[in-house]
């Protein structure tokens, strides 16, 4: 299960130009509006944490969307737990779509106070999730799993208490 796992992880760094794109206009177009929010004497969005909120969600999009052809794939699974113990290469999409959340729900934390409170950040991570499972279905581009969303879900709430670890306990990531 491993091997897949690094596997697919590798090959998904071929995506990592698109967020690097996005998060480049976004640095230039926060740039702006900083000094713009400076000149009226408001505070200032983080920088560096919203680029990095951007470029996480391009990557993501395209992950999870943008690079599959519409109508190739479809499908409605509502059954819980459908999806482990099939087989190896089953379980190690169950631990990828854990681990893609991670990131996730440590950057919009990290990004907008807002989301700091653990139950909005669950539900952003869980209405983002469930986003992406709709567009798969209506496309065609992915099969609609309940599995995903549950796993999406523990992915985000790991990587808030991630953040919570590293902002609460250790005093990292503060503005």
């Amino acid at each position: 299960m491993l091997k897949y796992i690094i596997s697919d992880m590798l090959a998904t760094l071929r995506y990592l130009p698109y967020g690097i794109i996005a998060g480049l206009f976004a640095v230039l177009i926060l740039h702006g509006i900083n000094r713009g929010r400076k000149r009226r004497g408001k505070d200032t969005v983080s920088l560096p944490a919203v680029s990095c909120l951007v470029m996480y969600v391009a990557v993501l999009l395209v992950i999870t969307y943008f690079s599959r052809e519409s109508g190739t794939r479809g499908g409605l699974d509502l059954e819980l737990f459908s999806t482990w113990g099939i087989n190896k290469r089953n379980n190690a999409y169950v631990v990828e779509n854990v681990l893609l959340f991670i990131p996730y729900g440590f950057v919009l934390a990290w990004a907008d106070a807002w989301q700091r409170n653990f139950f909005r950040n669950l539900f952003t991570g869980a209405l983002t999730s469930l986003a992406i499972e709709c567009m798969q279905l209506v496309t065609g581009r992915g099969f609609f799993q309940i599995d995903d969303i549950l796993t999406n879900i523990l992915g985000t709430i790991l990587g808030f208490l991630c953040y919570w670890l590293l902002y609460g306990i250790c005093g990292l990531f503060r503005k």
